[in-house]
This record gives C-alpha cells, sequence and structure tokens, in this order.
C-alpha cells in the first residue's frame, strides 16, 4: 500500500517535473498546450483520485479487521466470565458441603459429649445417693 502510494508521488512529481520542459520544447500552438496541460491535469487527478479511493479501501479493511478482533476479544472475555462464574458456582457448592459435613460433625459430637455429661450426672447422682444412704445408715 505504501509502496504504490511513493510509486504513484514518484510518477506524479516526474510528470511535473519534465512535462512543462517537453512541453515547451515543442513549437505547438497555444490551444494545443492548453490542451495537453488539460489532459494532464485530467490524469493527475485521476491518480490522485484512485491512490485516495486505495486509501479509503485500506482504511476499511483495517477498520474492519479491528471490528473482528474486539468482538473476537469479547467472546473471549464472555467465554472467561462464564468459566469464572462456573468455578464459583463449584467453589460455592464444595463450600456449602463442606460446612454441612461441619455442622453434622459438630452435633455428633455435641451429642456425644452431652452423653458423656449425662452419664457423669447419672454416675455423680447414683454417688451421691450411695452416700447419702451410708450416712443414713450410719447416723441411724
Amino acid at each position: 500500500m505504501k509502496n504504490l502510494l511513493f510509486s504513484a508521488l514518484a510518477l506524479s512529481a516526474a510528470t511535473l517535473t519534465f512535462a512543462p520542459v517537453a512541453n515547451a520544447a515543442e513549437a505547438l500552438p497555444s490551444n494545443s498546450i492548453q490542451q495537453r496541460r488539460l489532459e494532464f491535469l485530467e490524469t493527475q487527478t485521476k491518480a490522485v483520485d484512485n491512490i485516495q479511493e486505495a486509501r479509503l479501501e485500506f482504511l476499511e479493511n483495517q477498520t474492519k479487521a479491528v471490528e473482528d478482533i474486539q468482538v473476537t476479544r469479547l467472546d473471549f472475555l464472555d467465554s472467561q466470565t462464564k468459566t469464572i462464574e462456573d468455578i464459583q458456582k463449584v467453589r460455592l457448592m464444595h463450600l456449602n458441603t463442606q460446612t454441612k459435613a461441619i455442622e453434622d460433625i459438630q452435633a455428633t459430637r455435641l451429642s456425644f459429649l452431652e452423653n458423656q455429661t449425662k452419664a457423669v450426672e447419672n454416675i455423680h447422682e447414683t454417688r451421691l445417693e450411695e452416700r447419702a444412704r451410708r450416712n443414713k445408715s450410719s447416723h441411724q
């Protein structure tokens, strides 16, 4: 693209430089000189139009490529976000399961401790009753 642009500009510059000299060297009537100058200007205008058309096409292609890249990036980010959300959901489910398991373990431990406490209380009560009976029988 740049080579095409530079080639067109170089050709235009060379034409501008040598055309008036070549035209002046010819001893043509002024109408013919004016006609050649007009043709030259038309040719230059057409070349400039072609260059600008090529530039616009190049810019449109670049814009389209950038838009495609942006869409691809957004799709990738959406996919990553979805994956992260799924991972978070799985982690939360795992944590909920662990919490439930810990609660169950703690409930079992508390139940065991309550049973032990009840057993110890029963033993103390039995001992106290036994002592009270001994004391009562020794006092009688």
